[in-house]
């Protein structure tokens, strides 16, 4: 029976090593990264259909902040007061219109330094071509790149004693502010010498059908009967509605349309 061979001492144990673990590439995070990575596979296709989705995803970045931002402005931005006191005597004579409203500079004023602050600006295109209403739209942009726009029409502001040219420019005007309040959603303040607290308890809490324009829409409606002497009778007799308040939003456009046409009662 042979001994057993005795260990050598010089002779190491075998260490295996275990391969180490690579980490997984990051996965792109932003819209640019997708770009590279489809351009670093060198395949054409696969690059086209990345920078399309890299815009689709600007875009809505660019839409979230533009949402955040107004939100944030709406917040901030106070009722706007009627700062400014019109009259004016109609060509058939005898009768004379006044009313109240707010200016474009007073609107200036109070939205401008709010809406820079969250990187919020606007802008108005003008288009008055010859026997067509004046149409004015209203650019809201945000500094990410999202904007929007709100577009009023209206007929020419032959109201007093105006010439052709201050007709155009008191329509522009008008149009002006309501696109801009519109389109931020703004309010004015109540100016009407106290007829308000003159009216009815179920005037002040009246609420109108699902559906119906907005309350600066309706003030619209008013204010431009009331420039134009036009009476509000005949104009809801026209609109088929016992309330101004009660007209459909999807019938605003014909409703400003057809105020062009409506003249003192």
């Amino acid at each position: 029976m042979s001994a057993e061979p005795l260990p050598n001492e010089n002779i190491k144990p075998l260490t295996v090593r275990r391969p180490r673990a690579v980490a997984p590439a990051a996965a792109p995070t932003s819209p640019m990264d997708i770009v590279r990575a489809a351009l670093a596979t060198g395949d054409v296709e696969l690059y086209r259909e990345a920078v399309v989705l890299a815009k689709e995803m600007d875009a809505l970045a660019a839409r979230k902040a533009f949402d955040v931002a107004m939100a944030d402005a709406k917040a901030e931005i106070p009722v706007i007061k009627k700062n400014r006191r019109v009259g004016f005597d109609h060509k058939s004579g005898g009768d004379r219109t006044e009313y109240s409203h707010e200016d474009m500079a007073e609107i200036a004023r109070t939205v401008d330094p709010i809406l820079s602050r969250y990187g919020l600006s606007y802008r108005f295109r003008v288009s008055s071509e010859i026997n067509a209403p004046v149409r004015v739209t209203c650019v809201v942009s945000h500094r990410d790149g999202h904007f929007e726009e709100t577009t009023l029409t209206g007929g020419r502001d032959d109201s007093g004693k105006k010439n052709a040219i201050q007709q155009v420019g008191s329509t522009i005007t008008y149009l002006q502010r309501y696109t801009l309040k519109a389109a931020l959603g703004l309010a004015a303040s109540a100016d009407d010498d106290g007829r308000a607290s003159e009216q009815p308890a179920e005037e002040a809490t009246y609420t109108p059908p699902p559906g119906s324009i907005s309350a600066d829409q309706v003030a619209f409606i008013r204010d431009e009967l009331e420039a134009k002497g036009a009476s509000e009778t005949a104009f809801l007799g026209w609109a088929k509605q016992k309330r101004i308040e009660d007209i459909p939003a999807t019938h605003f456009g014909a409703c400003v349309n057809a105020l062009a046409k409506f003249r003192k009662a």
